[in-house]
């Protein structure tokens, strides 16, 4: 009986319709289109705008999109993870409800916050529980709405985020495609660097915290900058190492749209044609936990069964990686 390894079978997306630009932000706060794009790579965002809307909005919408183009019935869905920073309560699982909502009614469900890494961790988790063979149909998750926890008034952090959903469900797969390796780390030093200091245990709500902005994301970003353009380079050589692998081996690079100069960089180090790496950072900017997902939606009628494929990522705590996957499918 052959190996049974865990395969991306389908892809699903959705952003909002409201579209910041570099030109609108630019009327917010002290900055401008050349700065932000020159910087970042960025031009504009997308945000979501209607009240009473969370990151399980984002979320439900990206699942219903797989749902429909891959014809699945939700009942066939054992589990749900959803990958988030931005949960929709602070207690109660966005997993369960959004489960709920596209009518995963036999499936169990739950959160991972691992902030920019979150889906990446979630591909190791979905792929662990197919591989041990509990599990045929695993629907993960990767949502944010940033725009939550985004100071509008802070030129450094407003210009970065956006809004946004994807999701791919993970089935068993005999042919060997699909998770071949993961290298995967973390380093607690990154807590001084990017953070919300208010609202959690430590520094619970108050009148004083709200005063102070305390809820909001919090960033050094020449110390952000510096470990993710080694760590994400690093994890994803060290990926291409331990798989006998070079830069010609691969066929596409999926990585985390934080910074185009990180981006770039993760290439360079791998020897990877400018051709292999996607990219969307310049419509989403950073939307965290979806930024991955949105790059397969975008990009899915270009991959092809067989296509080697390294995921890489960075994000707070400090949390990193790099996962090598072998495309299932032809869209």
């Amino acid at each position: 009986m052959s190996k049974i390894t865990a395969a991306i079978t389908a892809v699903g997306a959705y952003v909002p319709d409201y579209v910041l630009s570099n030109e609108i932000l630019a009327t917010m706060v002290d900055t401008n289109d050349e700065w932000i794009t020159t910087r970042t790579g960025i031009k504009e965002r997308r945000i979501l705008k209607e009240e009473g809307k969370g990151s399980s909005f984002l979320g439900i919408k990206a699942a219903e999109d797989l749902i429909a183009k891959k014809n699945l019935d939700p009942k066939e869905i054992d589990m749900v993870i959803f990958a988030t920073a931005t949960p929709d309560l602070p207690v109660a699982a966005t997993a369960a409800y959004a489960a709920s909502e596209i009518g995963a009614v036999n499936a169990f469900s739950y959160d991972l916050q691992a902030a920019c890494s979150s889906f990446l961790y979630g591909m190791s988790t979905a792929a662990s529980y197919i591989e041990a063979g509990r599990y045929k149909k695993i629907l993960l998750i990767g949502a944010d709405k940033m725009s939550s926890i985004i100071d509008y008034t802070d030129r450094t952090t407003c210009i970065i985020f956006g809004d946004g959903g994807g999701a791919v469900l993970f089935e068993p797969n005999q042919e060997g495609l699909g998770l071949q390796d993961e290298y995967l780390r973390t380093d607690g030093v990154g807590r001084e660097f990017l953070k919300i200091e208010a609202g959690g245990s430590i520094l619970p709500p108050s009148k004083e915290t709200v005063a102070n902005r305390q809820h909001f994301v919090q960033q050094d970003g020449k110390s952000v900058f510096k470990y993710a353009v080694s760590n994400m380079a690093d994890a994803s050589t060290k990926i291409l190492e331990r798989n006998d692998m070079t830069g010609d081996d691969v066929d596409w690079l999926v990585a985390h749209q934080a910074n185009k100069r990180i981006i770039d960089a993760t290439a360079n180090r791998m020897n990877l044609d400018e051709s292999k790496v996607l990219m969307n950072i310049h419509r989403y900017g950073n939307t965290t936990s979806a930024t991955l997902p949105l790059l397969l939606s975008d990009y899915e009628k270009q991959l092809k069964k067989g296509d080697n494929i390294v995921f890489a990522s960075f994000g707070g705590g400090f949390t990193w990686g790099s996962i090598f996957l072998k495309w299932a499918y032809n869209s």
